[in-house]
């Protein structure tokens, strides 16, 4: 790592977010814990992860899958590539072979962004380096996913890695990715930074679900650098409990006509605190940019759906869009838009919209046989299943299974 890194992390180690709740990062374990033994196929993960990889869209069967990681805890267990179009490995492995690589790294997520960047850099540099490589090479176009998946067994670790994808030109690239947590784990922290490059004509599909225990804290940092004529589809899924999550990925469109598209599905539960949002640079002639997000509150939950669109040159579109419901009195959902125009000749909007179920809706419901709980349960799964663009017809299909199986305990 590149001594100008290791500085800027080390100024930073006391640094606050400027979103969500400070975390005493000493209360988990650094060094000692997360280390497991590799596995030869994804079918030998335990049984109870095995259960649990399904849930978030991860199959360790690989059927249509062109690549598969696993990382647990702080040890990457299982790589494999199915496809000559894409390569898939662990982050460590793709740094001894490609020389190159290091100059990807840290340059749209900064070191210095605050402490969960900075003691995930500290950590890499010391040789602790978690999470994966992903490459699809120049003019291909692989239907099937790559697949991926971050996994916390042991109790109080905090996992820390460092994702890195490229897509090279003209190429196509989809990605699952699910996060998920071991049922004795009662407290852990996962420390996520993944850095896109999306070059010339590519096109990157980006899934991400979410299924952490009740007591995990969660602070994935991600930045997306999209180029001339590229496209960026980032759909994410989180509805069962959680601590709390923090993340608030950036894109930013340098190049001309490029594209981004954020999707957010959100389910707040119990006591979960959800501080999500996302953030589009439109720096590029011709870019474009979409965030919509659906947000649902219930028992003790609170909710921050934040939205940023910042339009810096001539010709450049954006709309935001948030709608959330709200279940309980002791549930909250605030919604955040923001829009900034410092240039001439662009068009930005936002639609921000947070309210209750209608009661005739319920009424409706009940009056053709539904119990009230049903009407209620009905209407919040239409609410939030959304199409989620940007599939080839099977993940569309596949990625709609999922998002019904994470709606059930709505």
């Amino acid at each position: 790592m590149f001594p100008d890194t290791i500085k800027k992390a080390e100024k930073a180690k006391e640094k606050k977010s400027p979103y969500g709740y400070d975390i005493d990062l000493e209360k988990f374990i650094r060094e000692e814990a997360g280390e497991h033994e590799r596995i030869n196929k994804a079918t030998e993960v335990p049984k109870k992860m095995r259960d649990t990889l399904l849930k978030v869209g991860v199959d360790p069967t690989e059927k249509e899958r062109a690549g598969t990681f696993i990382q647990l805890d702080q040890t990457g267990i299982y790589s494999s590539q199915a496809s000559k179009a894409v390569e898939i490995m662990g982050l460590n492995v793709a740094l001894e072979k490609y020389n190159w690589l290091k100059d990807y790294m840290w340059k749209v997520v900064a070191p210095d962004t605050d402490k969960y960047t900075a003691h995930t850099a500290l950590r890499e540099s010391e040789g602790n380096i978690g999470g994966y490589f992903i490459r699809s090479k120049p003019n291909s176009k692989e239907i099937f996913p790559l697949q991926a998946c971050m996994f916390i067994g042991d109790e109080r670790v905090m996992q820390t890695l460092h994702n890195i994808i490229i897509a090279e030109e003209n190429s196509e690239l989809h990605i699952i990715t699910g996060c998920a947590t071991g049922e004795d784990v009662s407290s852990a922290l996962h420390l996520g930074i993944t850095e896109f490059y999306i070059k010339e004509g590519a096109k990157v599909t980006y899934t991400m679900i979410h299924n952490w225990a009740e007591q995990v804290e969660v602070r994935p940092r991600t930045g997306i650098l999209v180029g001339d004529n590229a496209t960026f589809i980032n759909n994410y899924i989180l509805t069962s409990p959680v601590k709390s999550i923090q993340s608030y990925p950036t894109a930013y469109c340098t190049g001309k006509n490029s594209r981004v598209v954020f999707q957010s599905i959100l389910g707040g539960r119990k006591e979960s605190i959800l501080d999500m949002g996302s953030r589009v640079i439109l720096e590029g002639k011709g870019a474009s940019a979409e965030i919509v997000s659906r947000a649902v509150s219930k028992d003790k939950s609170e909710i921050y759906s934040r939205g940023h669109l910042a339009g810096r040159v001539p010709e450049v579109k954006g709309h935001l869009e948030c709608h959330g419901l709200v279940l309980s009195d002791d549930s909250m959902i605030y919604a955040v838009p923001e829009l900034v125009g410092s240039a001439t000749d662009l068009e930005m909007s936002h639609e921000a919209a947070v309210g209750k179920i209608a009661e005739e809706e319920i009424l409706y419901l009940t009056s053709r046989g539904l119990t009230e709980e049903e009407a209620a349960s009905m209407i919040v799964r239409g609410f939030l299943s959304m199409d989620i663009k940007g599939l080839p017809p099977e993940l569309a299909e596949e990625t709609k299974r999922m998002l019904d199986m994470s709606l059930k305990g709505m």
